[in-house]
Parts: C-alpha cells; sequence; structure tokens
C-alpha cells in the first residue's frame, strides 16, 4: 500500500479531475457569489465597513456550505468500499479537507474581488485580511468536510449537515468575523494578533477531532 502522502496527492488529484468534469457545481458556486454581491450593491446606497464585513462572510459562509456539501455525497457505496480496500481513512480524511480548502479560498478571493467591483474596499490591513480569510476556509473546510462525512451515512443528508453544521460553525464564525473586522481599522494589532492565535487553535482542534474520530465513521 502506497504511503499516505502518495495516498493524499492521488486523491486530491482525482478531486480536481471530478470538479473538471463537473463543472456546474463550481460555476453555480460562482454565480451565487456575484449574484449574491450584484443584489446587495442595487438594493443599497452606501454600506459601512462593520456591515461591509458582515455581508462578507455571509456570503462565504453560504458559499461554502454549497461547495462542500457534495464531499462524501457524491462518493457511490461501491466506491467508498473500494477506497475501504486500498486508502487509509486519514489519507481520505486529509485530501478532501484540503482539496475543499483550496476551494473555498479560491471563493473567499473571487468573493472579495467581487466586493471590490460592486461594492468597496474598505480593508486597511490585507496582510491580516488575508490572514483572517485563510483561517476562516480552513475551519470552514475541516469542520464542514468532517460533517458532511456524517451527514453522507444518512438518507437525508443535507438537512442533516445544516443541523450539525450550525453549533460548530459559530465559534469559527464569530472569531473571524471579529478578526477580519479588526482588518479594517488601522494601527490594531495586539487584539489582532490574539484573535489569529484563537482561529488557529480552532482550527487545530477541530482537525486533531476529526483525525480522531473520522476513522471510526470510515468503518459503518
Amino acid at each position: 500500500m502506497p504511503n499516505i502522502f502518495t495516498q493524499v496527492y492521488y486523491l486530491i488529484q482525482k478531486e480536481f479531475l471530478l470538479e473538471w468534469r463537473q463543472k456546474y457545481a463550481l460555476g453555480g458556486i460562482l454565480l451565487y457569489v456575484f449574484s449574491t454581491v450584484f443584489v446587495v450593491f442595487i438594493s443599497s446606497e452606501e454600506i459601512n465597513p462593520p456591515v461591509w464585513n458582515t455581508l462578507f462572510w455571509i456570503v462565504v459562509l453560504f458559499a461554502s456550505v454549497n461547495a462542500v456539501v457534495k464531499s462524501f455525497v457524491q462518493e457511490s457505496g461501491n466506491r467508498t468500499l473500494y477506497y475501504y480496500t486500498l486508502l487509509s481513512p486519514i489519507a481520505v480524511l486529509i485530501a478532501k479537507i484540503i482539496y475543499n480548502l483550496l476551494l473555498l479560498s479560491v471563493v473567499s478571493i473571487l468573493t472579495y474581488a467581487a466586493f471590490i467591483l460592486f461594492i468597496s474596499n474598505p480593508v486597511e490591513q490585507l496582510n491580516q485580511f488575508i490572514i483572517a480569510t485563510f483561517l476562516g476556509a480552513s475551519g470552514f473546510a475541516i469542520a464542514l468536510t468532517f460533517i458532511a462525512a456524517i451527514a453522507s451515512k444518512a438518507n437525508n443528508s443535507a438537512t442533516l449537515m445544516a443541523i450539525l453544521g450550525f453549533p460548530v460553525i459559530i465559534p469559527i464564525l464569530f472569531t473571524v468575523v471579529r478578526l477580519s473586522e479588526k482588518a479594517l481599522q488601522a494601527d490594531v494589532v495586539t487584539a489582532a494578533t490574539n484573535s489569529i492565535a484563537i482561529l488557529g487553535a480552532i482550527d487545530l482542534i477541530l482537525l486533531s477531532m476529526a483525525i480522531v474520530l473520522f476513522p471510526f465513521l470510515w468503518r459503518q
């Protein structure tokens, strides 16, 4: 059996090939992002920075859920059984998380670009905003990927994912909104550093829990 790094590499490659064949999924997400931002643009004359920040993360959150929900649902029972005989469950989980992180990073960048194009760009500290966006996308990718794995075991997976995802996403969303809000202000460093550490710790805790629990879910 190939080592775990080789397995992760080929699984990520497989995810990109599947996405390339099913371009409608990514296209639907991008359509949602740009249409939502455009609706905000035509319905509001002026948006202050706190509201801009809130709307940004609302769009990113719902786009993330739409992007990740299909992670395990699209895997048929026969394919899952085939993976079970060949692959490590940790490799499957890590590959899904890395792929979803890349996907959500692209979605976040395009959302930011749409906000700049249609509304405004109140970000004062771009580096801090990029860090906040990356850590937020990481948290969403880890939490939603594991929840998608749980939901795929049920018949009504979309409903179950919404129910399970809400309490898990709250601490990530609360922290990342606070952190990115500081990036809209000049000369806010100490508080931002603390928020970055908290958000990074949340991501690591979620990743550790997913790695520990996923093998048990994989055997079901």
